[in-house]
This record gives structure tokens, C-alpha cells and sequence, in this order.
């Protein structure tokens, strides 16, 4: 284990309110730590507790793990691997040619900005533009593609930098990345110091009232620090003389939610948010107690599906995984699943493939793997994509094959 300690959250991160803890997924690792046979068992380990502040209930970990150990040089994720995440950020690319950036030299700035996926169709259409991301390897992958991009974590002093050479930005974007971010103080003190007197910042990021309503529990891992809601965002916008203006709710990433913040004062908010806030007190999402039958639910499907994988190896039926996905080293390590049960997991990403999965040590094998021969089932743990992954494996289908599924709970198709 890291000689590194993680950091106990005593307080809410946000605004100094009392966080009561409602589940605790125990001793896990850091989620995108693929390794090698030589470098298993060196994994740095955290204690994976959530809870809700009383206060502005926005729903986080207890535990911070530092960030070096999650965005780094070697960070495995791409946006550009999945058809469905480019098609959905070249759509919302040509939504802001039409709204946002339309004044004679617009400026846009793309926090987490990966491979350049968003932001290179503004690239392509002249629009002046900068991504920040910490690895150097995807800002490299951006750069190739056309996409100006600076290799850092976006904070208040990297922001003010930003503003002195590039003057203030129109818009700055963020998909599933905000979340990921502790020190939101920081981030907000940039984007004040940053965003033009009527720019908006836009936060793309999983809606806590899906992960609620789906029993999508393995959305809760280290990078997920903070797990969003319209209520909870407008209460972090206000702290910082900011205020939530509209919300649109997107299919991706199982549920996700575009939440857009401006200056408060500076825009008349959409009737959609205080709909949506509304809708969030109906659902339960400020009372503990919806947050007591989650951990209930959470603690019954884990049971069910090691059921399940144990009678399946019982009955001599051929089990692999599918998606080595950042959010299935939760269920893997809470659940106990191990080589035993799934002897690999197929995953697209060169930089995965060859590793172990973090923890449980479960070989990552190329897609070619999973054809040779076809299982009996695969557990899908990429379920966010399992529209797009059970089209293109339908000869899976046709050999057979059955897909097991968590999310609501376990099922089989």
C-alpha cells in the first residue's frame, strides 16, 4: 500500500455542514489503477464512505484521495472510444455555435478536456478555445487532433493565468469532471476569475436522482467525489455569487444532467429548475432515509449477483466480463469478485488491455478474447453503453450468449 494517507472529511467540502455517512463500500482502490502482474498488491487503498451534508445536501465521499494517484500521465480513459460520447459532444458543439459562441471572437474553455473529443468540432469551426487536463498522454492525444490544450489541473491560479493571456472566456465546459474535484472552492474562485460578465459555466455530470432511481451504486468511486443534484448545485452556485440558470437531463452515462450557472443577476433562470428541484424533494433526494433504503438495496443486489456467478461456476457455465470500467472496481471489490468467477475482462483500451483489474486482479483481455470462444454470459459492466455494446456484439446474441446486468438490479437478458 502507498505510504500516501487519504484524508478523512469530517466537514461537507462545500460549505462546512455536518456530512452523516449512509454507506461505507469498505477498503477499495483507486479505480483507474490497472496494473501489472509485477506491480499487483502495490495498489493504493482508501475507504470508500458516502454520506449527505445536512446543510446544502450535496452528496460526497468522506474519504479524498489524493489526485495525483487518479489523473496522471498514464490515465486510461478516452472519450473518443465510445461512437455514442462523440456523437453526443459534436451535437452539443454545434448547440453552442448556435448560442453561446456567436460574437465576433468567442472563447471557450473545456475543463477535464480528455482527447479533445468536444472541443475539436469548435477547433474545426475556427472558435478560439483551450482544454485543461492533468495527463499529458490524452492532452497529447487532443493536440493531434487539432485542439489547443494545456496540461494542468484547473484551479483558481491556473484559471487567472488563462485570463491573462487569453482574456475572459464565453463559456467554460466541464463533462463528468467537476464532481471529480474536492476543492470546488478553487475551481468556483477561477471561474469568477475567468467567465465573462454574461459567460456561463456548463457541468455535464451524472444526476444523483438517476443513481437513486437506477440503484446505480457503482457510480459511487474515488474520482465521483461529490454526486450532483439540481438542489445541491444551485446551493454550491450561490455560495459563490453564482446561480443555476437552466438543466436539461441527458441520456449518457446512465443519467446525467446539464446543469448551466451563471452570474447571479446576470440571467433570468429557466422555469426548468425550480421544476426539477421540485421533482428531487418528491423523489426523497433531501431525506435520509431514501439514502438508508439505497445502502439496503445496494447490500441485496451484491448478494444476488455473487449468488448468482457462484451458481453459474457451480454449473460449469463460462462467465467473463465486459467493460473494465472505472465505476466496476466497486462492484468487483465490495461484492469479493475475483479471477475465480470472471477468469478476464474484455475491455477496447490499449492501455487497459494486458493489466489486472485494481484490486481484485482480474486479467484485462482485448475484445478478440471475447469471440474465442464466446462465454455462456458476460457481465456487463459498461451498462451505460449497453445499447451500443449489444449491437455491435450480436453474433454474442445469436451464439447464445446471455448478458448479465445490475443496474436497476440483477437481471438477465
Amino acid at each position: 500500500m502507498d505510504s500516501q494517507r487519504s484524508t478523512t472529511v469530517a466537514d461537507c467540502r462545500i460549505c462546512g455542514g455536518t456530512v452523516e455517512e449512509f454507506f461505507d463500500f469498505g477498503r477499495q482502490p483507486v479505480s483507474d489503477s490497472f496494473v501489472t502482474p509485477e506491480t499487483a498488491g502495490q495498489e493504493f487503498y482508501f475507504r470508500l464512505a458516502v454520506g449527505i451534508c445536512g446543510s446544502c445536501t450535496m452528496v460526497q465521499l468522506l474519504e479524498e484521495v489524493p489526485r495525483e494517484h487518479m489523473f496522471h500521465e498514464d490515465y486510461p480513459y478516452r472519450s473518443a472510444m465510445s461512437s455514442m460520447m462523440n456523437r453526443h459532444f459534436e451535437e452539443y458543439a454545434g448547440q453552442l455555435l448556435r448560442t453561446e459562441l456567436t460574437g465576433p471572437d468567442p472563447f471557450i474553455v473545456e475543463i477535464g478536456s480528455n482527447d479533445g473529443t468536444m472541443l475539436k468540432t469548435l477547433a474545426s469551426a475556427g472558435v478560439r478555445h483551450l482544454g485543461v487536463d492533468p495527463s499529458a498522454q490524452v492532452a497529447d492525444l487532443a493536440r493531434a487532433a487539432g485542439v489547443r490544450s494545456r496540461t494542468a489541473f484547473f484551479e483558481e491560479s491556473t484559471a487567472r493565468e488563462i485570463a491573462a493571456a487569453d482574456g475572459p472566456a464565453d463559456v467554460i465546459f466541464s463533462a463528468n469532471t467537476t464532481s471529480h474535484i474536492p476543492y470546488l472552492g478553487s475551481v468556483f474562485r477561477g471561474v469568477d476569475a475567468l467567465l465573462a460578465p454574461r459567460g456561463v459555466l456548463v457541468l455535464e455530470d451524472r444526476h444523483l436522482g438517476a443513481i437513486m432511481e437506477q440503484n446505480s451504486f457503482d457510480q459511487i468511486y474515488d474520482e465521483h467525489f461529490y454526486l450532483f443534484s439540481a438542489t445541491s448545485v444551485s446551493a454550491l452556485a450561490r455560495l459563490h455569487g453564482f446561480a443555476l440558470v437552466d438543466v436539461e437531463p441527458l441520456a449518457v452515462h446512465g443519467g446525467s444532467m446539464r446543469y448551466t450557472i451563471a452570474r447571479a443577476g446576470s440571467r433570468t433562470p429557466s422555469p426548468a429548475v425550480e421544476a426539477l428541484q421540485d421533482r428531487e424533494r418528491a423523489q426523497g433526494l433531501t431525506d435520509p432515509e431514501t439514502y438508508q433504503k439505497f445502502g439496503d438495496h445496494v447490500r441485496r443486489g451484491c448478494a444476488e449477483l455473487m449468488e448468482l456467478l457462484e451458481r453459474l461456476r457451480a454449473e460449469g457455465r463460462t462467465v467473463v466480463g465486459y467493460g473494465a470500467t472505472a465505476k466496476s472496481a466497486t462492484v468487483i471489490n465490495y461484492c469479493g469478485i475475483g479471477p475465480d468467477l470472471l477468469p478476464f475482462i474484455c475491455d477496447s483500451t490499449p492501455a487497459k488491455q494486458g493489466r489486472l483489474t485494481p484490486g481484485r486482479h482480474i486479467p484485462v483481455r482485448p475484445p478478440s478474447a471475447f469471440s474465442d470462444p464466446y462465454p455462456d454470459y458476460a457481465v456487463l459492466f459498461a451498462w451505460n453503453h449497453a445499447e451500443e455494446i449489444m449491437a455491435k456484439e450480436q453474433e454474442f446474441r445469436d451464439a447464445g450468449g446471455r448478458w448479465i446486468l445490475y443496474v436497476p438490479d440483477v437481471h438477465v437478458v
